[in-house]
């Protein structure tokens, strides 16, 4: 496993159907180290601090591999990392082989998954494609977040190694079926639950969905 690129963007307004969006979804990589705190990249920022970001959502990663899959789905030439508001593009860590509650370290940096990525409309005005939202959530190549657990400077390039591997063993693309109706649904619900790493917001929602 390896960490390709490190991407970061601050804050800003695009106009999307005539009208003022702040988002910080822009993101472009960088060459030199970054330092990686609690609350996420030196030089990174948020425009929807309610949805995005906060200590269970320091750091977003997306793999390669996607990548791929979306340059052939969509038909489009290679598009730069970064394109999908990723911090961390990596490789080796397709969304079936990550598990909410894993632990990684990248050099000095620790990190534990904390849940799926769920985007809001703002990733379709990235992509320059209203629905792409849709097939996004329902690929369940969707990546995930990470909190900080011990900080540090990282360097694109670096090698990733999982530390813990979470006993419950609920990966990503897996995750991302509690939120659609259907034969497991209630099963993803009851093993994400269990999961102590899980994100505040996730099991809120989790909670209001069992009622």
């Amino acid at each position: 496993m390896r960490l390709s690129t490190i991407s970061r963007g601050l804050p800003q307004t695009v106009v999307n159907n005539g009208s003022p969006v702040a988002t910080g979804i822009f993101k472009t990589p960088v060459d030199q180290p970054v330092m990686v705190t609690a609350t996420g990249l030196e030089g990174d920022g948020q425009a929807d601090l309610e949805n995005h970001g906060g200590l269970d959502k320091a750091v977003y990663a997306y793999t390669v591999e996607n990548y791929a899959y979306w340059q052939e789905t969509l038909g489009r030439p290679a598009m730069p990392h970064g394109q999908f508001g990723e911090n961390f593009t990596v490789e080796g860590m397709p969304d079936e082989a990550v598990c909410v509650g894993d632990i990684f370290r990248v050099g000095a940096l620790l990190m534990q998954v904390t849940q799926p990525r769920v985007p809001c409309f703002k990733l379709g005005i990235r992509m320059a494609m209203p629905e792409f939202v849709g097939l996004f959530m329902v690929s369940g190549r969707v990546g995930f977040y990470l909190r900080v657990l011990e900080g540090g400077e990282v360097q694109a390039g670096a090698g990733i190694e999982r530390v813990h591997a979470d006993e419950e063993a609920l990966n990503i693309r897996d995750c991302m079926l509690a939120l659609q109706e259907g034969p497991r649904q209630e099963e993803v619900i009851r093993r994400a639950l269990s999961v102590a790493a899980l994100s505040a917001a996730w099991r809120a929602s989790l909670l209001r969905r069992i009622g």
